[in-house]
C-alpha cells in the first residue's frame, strides 16, 4: 500500500472518478457474466470458428471484446453492440448500488469536488443504472468505453484523460476509485492518484502491489473521509 492516508489522497483531489463495476454496481449480479460471455463466444464463432473457440475459454465478456478485432471490423461491431445490450439488461437486474457507494457519491458532490464515472462498461449501461436508481444528479460526467475501440479500455488511460478534460480538471488532481489492478495502472499512467477498493479476499495485496495510493475495504470509508472536517 502507498504511504498516503485516505484523507491525504482526497485532500489533494479536485475530481473523484469512480470505476463503475465494483465501486458503484455489481453489474452481473442478476445476469451472470458467464452467460453473457457464452452468448458473445457463440456470436464471435459465427465470424471465426477458431476465435470463437478461444472465446469459450473465458468467462469475462470484456476479454471477448478484446478478442473481437481479430475477427474483423464486422465481428468487432457485432460483439460491441451485443455486449452493450447485455450490459444494459444486466444493470436493470443487478439490484441496488454497492453499500456505501451512494453515500460516497453524495459526499464527493457535497464537498465541492467534481464527480465522474469512468468505466470499461458502456456509457449506455452506466447511464441506465444511474437513471433506475435516480443518481444522475450526483454525476458531472459519465465516460464509458470508447465504442469499437477495446484497446482504449483501462489500463489504457484514455477514459481517465477524457474524464479530466470533460471535468476541466488536471489529471494530477483526479483520483480514481477502482477495484482492479487495471484501474490503478490507468491512474498511474495519467499521473493521477488511485484508491484501491478491495471488495474481495486477496485483492488488497494485488492493489497494493500495483501501486494504489491507499486501499480501502468499504465504500463507506470514502464518504466518511470526505465528510470529515
Amino acid at each position: 500500500m502507498g504511504s498516503s492516508t485516505l484523507a491525504t489522497v482526497l485532500g489533494a483531489t479536485r475530481a473523484v472518478l469512480f470505476d463503475f463495476d465494483g465501486p458503484v454496481c455489481d453489474v452481473f449480479a442478476g445476469y451472470p457474466a458467464l452467460e453473457v460471455a457464452r452468448h458473445l463466444a457463440e456470436t464471435l464463432a459465427e465470424y471465426d470458428a477458431a476465435l470463437g473457440s478461444k472465446a469459450y475459454g473465458t468467462d469475462d465478456p470484456m476479454e471477448i471484446l478484446r478478442l473481437a478485432p481479430q475477427g474483423g471490423e464486422s465481428a468487432l461491431r457485432t460483439i460491441e453492440d451485443e455486449l452493450t445490450k447485455a450490459e444494459v439488461t444486466a444493470v436493470r437486474l443487478a439490484g441496488p448500488p454497492i453499500p456505501g457507494a451512494v453515500a460516497a457519491l453524495e459526499a464527493a458532490r457535497a464537498s465541492g469536488r467534481k464527480v465522474a464515472i469512468v468505466s470499461n462498461n458502456s456509457t449506455a449501461c452506466v447511464r441506465a443504472f444511474l437513471t433506475v436508481h435516480e443518481l444522475r444528479h450526483l454525476i458531472d460526467a459519465v465516460v464509458g468505453r470508447a465504442p469499437y475501440w477495446p484497446d482504449a479500455m483501462k489500463p489504457d488511460p484514455h477514459s481517465l484523460l477524457r474524464a479530466s478534460s470533460e471535468l476541466e480538471t488536471h489529471p494530477h488532481e483526479c483520483t480514481l476509485i477502482g477495484d482492479s489492478v487495471t484501474d490503478v495502472e490507468a491512474a498511474k499512467a495519467t499521473g493521477g492518484r488511485s484508491i484501491g477498493f478491495a471488495n474481495k479476499p486477496g485483492k488488497e495485496r494485488a492493489l497494493e502491489d500495483a501501486g494504489a495510493d491507499v486501499v480501502i475495504r468499504t465504500m463507506s470509508s470514502v464518504a466518511e473521509a470526505l465528510s470529515s472536517p
